[in-house]
């Protein structure tokens, strides 16, 4: 406390101190008899020479940031498609560069060159259409090549993932992340929000499935059933506003039960293996070397973005819409580690998107592992599926079948 407090102290003093510096300097210009106006040459002359001496340190500065943390401070790409924004990222990087020294260069430069000398008029330039030409057609053209490029690489990264890719999805939720391998089968089974229970948390279908939700639709704690006996008890005595929650809280179950019926009578239960073999992972995402990998995203609150920084990758999330992206890893957790020199690295999943309070801690690390390692791995996590996992509502009593609408 006492330290900051010394700081401050500091910090005011100084300020104090250039206040008064800069209130003498004034008071000697008017014993001069000196118009603010009036700069003298003498002034001009240093101020040309240190924007020089500045532009040095400029450049100076900027090649030893360079020099110490890299080209962008990025380090290597850590996927196959991420080499390719990254040799895009580059040639902006060269061109913004180039463009950065030559006009920072003459803009110190000129102001150097013609400091203003006694006698000299300056030349009055109106206008140069060779000029005018050259300005608009030159960055039109690097606009034109880097756009080209931009769109020859986007279409590449965003083209359909090859036959042989892993299909994993992710599931955002606040604040975390759950991975969904397809499986042996390669196939990730259907999905619907309605269908999410606390055994079910990804709303996978299957005849199991539908059939736990629509008992823990009737006859949970607060289920259709428990409704209708609170408001049709006539010892309970409620009052207005908690009998109308109910009766809303009724009618939202019964339209929801109805599409839940719905969806039973149109399941196909043969689409039920998708699901059953489906591996659910928390906490860790575990990713082959070399093998490509195509994800799909879904989320159950609010948009979040499944922001992968090492793989150069990103994708929005959003409730009610599925979106997709794809990479390959080409550097397992070990390599990058000694590629950086650095014991503690770890690939991490990040959101990128302020989606709530704890938005901070949204992570999930990503191992990549040689095949090998991610072979023995998926081996024992092919007895941990959805099938092993999932324990449907037990039906305590008899299921009434809602009315149809007229």
């Amino acid at each position: 406390m006492e330290s900051k407090l010394i700081i401050l102290g500091i910090i005011v003093l100084g300020a104090i101190a250039i206040a008064q510096l800069t209130r003498l300097y004034e008071l000697a210009r008017k014993n001069r008899k000196e118009e603010e106006h009036e700069i003298p040459n003498r002034d001009n002359y240093l101020n040309s020479k240190l924007m020089l001496v500045f532009n040095v340190f400029q450049f100076g500065g900027f090649l030893y940031l360079v020099y110490k943390y890299g080209w962008t401070g990025r380090g290597p790409s850590a996927s196959l498609e991420g080499q390719s924004t990254d040799w895009l990222l580059n040639l902006n990087f060269i061109i913004i560069i180039l463009v950065f020294f030559i006009t920072n260069f003459l803009l110190f430069y000129f102001a150097y060159k013609y400091v203003r000398r006694p006698g000299v008029k300056a030349y009055y330039f109106s206008h140069s259409n060779k000029l005018e030409l050259l300005w608009t057609s030159v960055p039109a053209v690097v606009l034109a090549v880097i756009i080209i490029l931009g769109l020859k690489t986007w279409n590449e990264i965003t083209a359909p993932a090859a036959k042989d890719a892993v299909k994993i999805e992710l599931y955002a939720q606040r604040f975390n992340w759950t991975a969904r391998y397809a499986g042996m089968d390669n196939t990730l089974g259907r999905s619907d929000y309605k269908l999410i229970t606390a055994s079910n948390e990804l709303g996978l279908i299957t005849s199991a499935s539908i059939d736990s939700s629509i008992n823990a639709m009737m006859q949970g704690p607060d289920g259709i059933l428990d409704i209708k006996k609170k408001l049709n008890d006539n010892d309970l005595v409620l009052s207005d506003s908690v009998a109308t929650s109910l009766q809303e809280r009724l009618d939202r179950k019964e339209r929801l039960i109805r599409l839940l019926q719905q969806m039973k009578a149109t399941h196909n239960s043969k689409e039920d293996a998708a699901a059953w073999n489906d591996i659910i992972q928390k906490d860790t995402l575990y990713l082959c070397k070399d093998q490509a990998y195509e994800f799909s995203f879904r989320s159950k609150d609010v948009i979040h973005s499944a922001y992968f920084p090492h793989f150069r990758q990103q994708m929005n999330t959003v409730p009610g819409l599925s979106t997709r992206l794809k990479f390959t890893p080409i550097h397992t957790t070990k390599e990058m580690r000694k590629i950086k020199n650095l014991a503690t690295f770890n690939y991490v999943l990040m959101c990128n998107k302020i989606c709530g309070g704890a938005h901070y801690g949204m992570k999930m690390i990503v191992v990549v592992m040689d095949k090998n390692e991610y072979q023995k791995w998926m081996k024992n996590k092919m007895k941990q599926t959805f099938r092993n996992s999932f324990i449907p509502a037990t039906a305590a009593a008899p299921i009434e079948t809602p009315a149809k609408e007229s």
